[in-house]
């Protein structure tokens, strides 16, 4: 029996395996957890869950969102030197 205030782990994570979309997110100030590397060909990045994350999202797929630049392109590559580092 699974009680109603227990939360899946999926609840508490959000993913996604767009780097503009993570790299957005962490200019945002969202914690990234990890990056999960499971398919050979593709990086997922996964997020902790927090109140925000989806409009932070749905305004960067919608061309709303708007960043620092220097920080959104630096997050980039600090993603981009993770996914290759380890």
């Amino acid at each position: 029996m699974v009680k109603k205030s227990q939360k899946s782990q999926s609840d508490e994570m959000f993913a996604t395996y767009d780097l503009g979309c993570a790299a957005a997110l962490i200019t945002a100030d969202f914690e990234l957890l990890t990056l999960d590397k499971a398919n050979p060909r593709k990086v997922q990045f996964i997020f902790r869950r927090e109140v925000g994350i989806e409009k932070v999202v749905d305004d960067y797929w919608a061309d709303r969102l708007e960043v620092k630049a220097r920080a959104f392109f630096d997050n980039i590559k600090m993603l981009k030197n993770r996914i290759y580092s380890e």
